[in-house]
């Protein structure tokens, strides 16, 4: 089994927020890799693998950093393969990531998720995928309507909470 999808992350410290995309990933059944490359520590290797990436069978790229967060631009500036960015609230409330990894240039696009987004990163990622892959647009199409039905029995639950002056709707 060879990864199609690489997670990438600036520190081990970024592993709880990342491993939420390594979640779903598991869950439809899409091999990945995670590595721990930093922008500015060891830029060769983030060199190296930016430029490697599609050779070796990567086709989408999740990036997190917190901080000045340079990560996902570089890879992006150095790979064809699609970079989706994953701002980490590690200082001023994560402003510093969301600006770093949303205001790139014109011609290095990354896609941005919200703060702490790597779920929401995954399932992008597997969204893109499945644009190429018919098995894996079903379990997209699935995972989205098991989210619809967890939104429908959530309402019917909260239907059934009562209150002196709660309206039934419409």
């Amino acid at each position: 089994m060879k990864p199609i999808v690489s997670i990438i992350m600036g520190s081990t410290s970024d592993l709880p927020v990342m491993q939420q995309a390594a979640e779903i990933f598991d869950s439809m059944e899409i091999p990945f890799e995670m590595n721990a490359l930093s922008a500015h520590r060891t830029p060769e290797k983030v060199e190296h693998f930016a430029k490697n990436a599609y050779a070796r069978g990567i086709r989408v790229i999740i990036a997190g950093a917190g901080m000045a967060a340079h990560l996902p631009g570089v890879i992006a500036a150095m790979t064809p393969v699609p970079v989706i960015g994953v701002p980490i609230k590690a200082t001023l409330d994560g402003w510093d990531s969301i600006l770093s990894i949303l205001q790139m240039p014109p011609g290095i696009p990354v896609a941005t998720v919200g703060l702490n987004g790597a779920r929401n990163a995954g399932i992008l990622a597997c969204q893109i995928l499945a644009t190429g892959d018919n098995e894996l647009l079903q379990k997209v199409l699935a995972f989205k309507e098991e989210l619809k039905s967890k939104v429908v029995k959530a309402n019917e639950e909260l239907q059934k909470i009562s209150f002196k002056f709660k309206c039934d709707p419409e």
